[in-house]
Order: structure tokens, then C-alpha cells, then sequence
């Protein structure tokens, strides 16, 4: 296709010529200053002056997987945001939680999603779950230079595999580091500031063979429990109304919790927590 004939049909030659099925390589040829990587870094580090996503924890179940974060964003010693999403479906069958930079996380998340909808448009069929943990790694690795100076994005991703073997639990958990190194979890993880707390309560509580209902307790849990001794990471919060966020991803698809549902879970691990705690206050008195 030439250049005239792409301006008689109204498109610029770069959106004719190119039939690759990823958006992100599209975009970096048409329009490359728009790639979160590609933009220019700053010189000195910057981390502590922009908000930041804390704690992300994700835990498989027999039917699928699940995925929570806590609403809390920092900046530097200052809570920015109480209600910040930061889990999000990537596409019918997959979640992604967002935990480091906040704004480029997001808009990252946003381009993931839109390049697995683009790929599923031009081939016709649903990216696998390991092509779509790889291709969520190269889009970590290109934010690389701004990860160097303060900004990274460390996301975590989960889904139903729909090409589970018999016998396999459908459910995955993929983590990343800051150069896109991708590594499949076994049962559960977390990421983010309160991640060595939340990991500890779910070596507690996760095991394998667990309901969606039970799994559901022990993402929120481990959440609240990140938040009980990490300051970046938001509890549950009844006056305003604000608990974790909470997808569970099956054969059905991608289904966000309500927050009725997360608040009862919540209440109760809280209310569990403080009978534990007048008890003990009883006997030491």
C-alpha cells in the first residue's frame, strides 16, 4: 500500500501497511512517543514525589483464581489517595493488580488491554495465558529506565487457563520484576510494600483444595494483615466505606466481588480479631 493510495482512503500509511497482531508494536512504529517507556526519564529519582499502589495478593482455588488489593496510594510519608482501583481484568479471563508508580501503572494497564483486545480482533481467537504473561512482560521491561530512576511498575497477573490440562488447576499466578523477568507462583503471592506480610498470613491460611468463599477469606485477610503492620498499605475502612478490591476469575470469567460481599468477610476477620484480643486482655488481667 502506498503512500497515495493510503491518502485517498483517509489513513496514514502506518495504519495500512502493518499487519502484526500487537498494538504495542504498532504503536511504537506510528506513534512511539506514546509507549510509557519511551517517553523521556528524569535525571534524578523521582519516586517519592509521585503517588504509589502498595499491596497487591492474588490465591488459587479449585475453581479458578482470585485476586485483592487495598485502596491505599502514597507519596513519599503522605497518604495520596484512600480509594485508589488498583486490580483490574486485563480481558475476559485474566486480572492484573498494579503495584509501584501509580499513573504509569495505570496507563500501562490500559495499553495491556488494549492489546489483547487488538490481538484477539486481528487473529480471531484468545491469546493463551503464558502469550499473555509474556507479552505483559515486555511492556515491564520496556518501562526499565524509568524503573531506575523511581518509577517502577511491578504488576501481578492471574487467570483461568482455558487450555488447562485434565487434571490441572485452571488457575494461574504470574509475578515480574522491574527488568520483565516473569515467574509463575505456585497457590498464591503478593506484591508491593505490605507483600512480606501478606505472603506470611497466606503460608498460614492458603492450602490447597480451597472453595472460592474460603479463598476469598484468605485474600482478604492477608491483605488486612499487610495493612496491620505496613503504613502504605490501607485496612478496612467502614466509615468511609472503602474495603479491598477482590476479582475472581473461572470458568465464567472475570467477576469483581461487590463490596457488600468483601465488607461481611471483612467485618468478620475483624470482629474475630478483636474477641482474640479481649480475650488475652482478660487473662492478663
Amino acid at each position: 500500500m502506498n503512500e497515495s493510495s493510503a491518502g485517498r482512503s483517509g489513513f496514514p500509511p502506518a495504519y495500512l501497511d502493518r499487519v502484526g497482531s500487537s498494538f504495542t508494536d504498532f504503536l511504537a512504529a506510528s506513534a512511539p512517543d506514546l509507549l510509557p517507556g519511551r517517553r523521556p526519564v528524569p535525571q534524578l529519582p523521582v519516586g517519592d514525589i509521585a503517588p504509589h499502589g502498595t499491596t497487591i495478593v492474588a490465591a488459587t482455588y479449585d475453581g479458578g483464581v482470585l485476586m485483592g488489593g487495598d485502596r491505599r496510594a502514597t507519596m513519599g510519608n503522605l497518604i495520596s489517595s484512600r480509594d485508589i482501583e488498583k486490580v483490574y481484568p486485563a480481558d475476559s479471563y485474566s486480572v492484573i493488580g498494579i503495584a509501584g508508580a501509580a499513573g504509569i501503572a495505570i496507563e500501562m494497564v490500559k495499553l495491556y488491554q488494549v492489546e489483547l483486545e487488538h490481538y484477539e480482533k486481528i487473529e480471531g481467537l484468545t491469546m493463551s495465558l503464558d502469550g499473555k504473561a509474556n507479552r505483559l512482560a515486555q511492556m515491564i521491561r520496556g518501562n526499565l529506565g524509568a524503573a531506575l530512576q523511581g518509577l517502577a511498575v511491578v504488576p501481578l497477573f492471574a487467570g483461568f487457563d482455558l487450555d488447562a490440562a485434565p487434571g490441572e488447576l485452571p488457575g494461574r499466578i504470574f509475578s515480574y520484576d522491574v527488568t520483565g523477568g516473569n515467574y509463575e507462583e505456585r497457590g498464591y503471592s503478593a506484591v508491593g510494600s505490605g507483600s512480606l506480610f501478606a505472603r506470611n498470613s497466606l503460608k498460614k491460611t492458603w492450602r490447597q483444595g480451597l472453595d472460592a468463599a474460603a479463598a476469598t477469606r484468605t485474600v482478604v485477610e492477608a491483605l488486612y494483615d499487610a495493612a496491620d503492620d505496613d503504613s502504605a498499605t490501607g485496612g478496612p475502612d467502614p466509615v468511609r466505606r472503602l474495603y479491598p478490591i477482590v476479582y475472581r476469575v473461572d470458568a465464567e470469567g472475570a467477576i469483581r466481588l461487590t463490596d457488600a460481599e468483601i465488607a461481611a468477610v471483612a467485618d468478620a476477620i475483624v470482629a474475630e480479631r478483636a474477641a482474640a484480643e479481649r480475650q488475652n486482655t482478660t487473662r492478663e488481667a
